[in-house]
């Protein structure tokens, strides 16, 4: 399109010269140049002499030649374009990259000047990296000062050191119970290293600590069941104390209580491969899973011993009585009217029968509880049908028979 333009200006500024006259006629001139026909559509005809033509064709050689060389400038200006806009692009590129790694540069140094014991507080570190941040001559100093000032290692189970000048400062904040008292600790500082299990033994270090906690919970439950009579209801807020040499040390500070009640709630310790295991060894330590059904148990088994010795009391004063001949060994005082005095409480002592178990147990108060509150017995109606068939009374004297008031008083 660009060519037959200036063709068509080329033969309209030469049409004085180059072109003489125009003809309707002149059908061979349209053929011999069908170039400059279809470039000069609004010219019906023209005639050109042989100098004319040679003229057009030189012409329209050179601006061939022109538009090469126009088409190749072109070219080279997008092409120095292009170049300079890839030039922009990789110098920001450039500047990005530099950016981002002068911030690396800079947390790195930033780490390598921050110090080398964080506390544990810190989210970024996990606790095997603090761990292999403290070296063993360091604990080893914090340890016999901690020796010094009491006496012992067995530590409670979670000391924090504190910010005094005692204490190297590295170790300020630190919960050194928890960092000593771990086997990736003794696995990465003293394992291999005779001398120094021994330096650990004469400052009395607690070795049984290091084994999994579950261990000692059930050396404690253990314990205790020694020393409550066969008894495995751990209070919820009982510690097994420091001291006392009754208790293993490596149980010295449990919270057994808490332990026992996340046991039984969530079954804390009892989760993946070692669920059946670990619930055979509490099952051989008669561990309560039910409390409400276990209570409900031990007042039944008092209640049925007290209507034992009761009714004996009873069949031993009618024998004495001059009436004894006229009562039934079957009569009201086997079956009916069995009341506990509101103040007994089971005496402790082998004289009438009374199990272990049951030495101090409050049956009067308990009694009184269930029939006033509902005590064990609400919403369990086979807990209430095991009382009666045993004779409990649900409601006072008032619905009692003037006989059974007397005897039962």
């Amino acid at each position: 399109m660009i060519l037959r333009s200036n063709l068509l200006l080329l033969a309209i500024c030469l049409g004085g010269g180059g072109i003489s006259t125009f003809s309707e006629k002149s059908s061979s001139s349209r053929t011999s140049s069908p170039l400059v026909v279809s470039a000069l559509l609004p010219i019906s005809s023209f005639t050109t002499t042989a100098r004319t033509k040679g003229q057009l064709t030189a012409l329209s050689s050179s601006l061939t030649q022109h538009q090469q060389q126009l088409d190749e400038k072109t070219v080279q200006i997008v092409t120095k374009r292009s170049q300079s806009t890839n030039a922009v692009s990789n110098t920001a590129t450039f500047q990005s990259l530099t950016s981002l790694s002068s911030s690396k540069t800079r947390k790195r140094r930033r780490r390598k000047e921050s110090p080398s014991s964080p506390s544990w507080s810190s989210p970024s570190l996990t606790r095997k990296q603090m761990v292999q941040a403290r070296p063993y001559k360091s604990a080893i100093k914090v340890l016999r000062l901690y020796h010094s000032m009491h006496g012992t290692l067995a530590m409670p189970r979670r000391f924090i050191v504190p910010q005094s000048a005692e204490y190297p400062k590295e170790w300020h904040e630190i919960d050194i119970a928890r960092t000593f008292y771990d086997m990736r600790w003794w696995l990465m500082h003293v394992r291999g290293h005779p001398d120094r299990v021994e330096e650990l033994n004469q400052l009395g270090f607690v070795w049984g600590r290091l084994q999994p906690e579950w261990n000692n919970v059930i050396e404690a439950l253990m314990t205790y069941k020694i020393l409550n009579n066969g008894d495995v209801m751990v209070p919820s807020t009982f510690v097994v104390p420091y001291g006392d040499n009754m208790w293993p040390r490596a149980t010295w500070g449990i919270q057994l209580g808490n332990c026992v009640y996340r046991i039984r709630s969530r079954h804390d310790f009892l989760q993946g491969d070692n669920y059946a295991s670990r619930k055979a060894q509490l099952d051989g330590l008669d561990f309560v899973w039910d409390v409400s059904e276990h209570l409900f148990q031990k007042c039944y088994a008092a209640l049925c011993h007290f209507a034992k010795l009761e009714r004996a009391r009873q069949q031993q004063q009618q024998k004495l009585s001059s009436h004894a001949s006229t009562v039934h060994p079957n009569s009201w005082h086997s079956k009916r009217a069995l009341r506990v005095p509101s103040n007994f409480v089971v005496p402790s002592g082998t004289e009438n029968g009374w199990p272990v178990e049951l030495w101090d147990f409050p049956l009067g108060a308990k009694c009184s509880a269930i029939r006033h509150k509902g005590l064990y017995v609400k919403n369990e109606p086979h807990r209430r049908r095991a009382l009666e068939e045993l004779g409990f009374q649900w409601s006072g004297n008032a619905s009692l028979g003037w006989l059974e008031v007397v005897h039962a008083a």
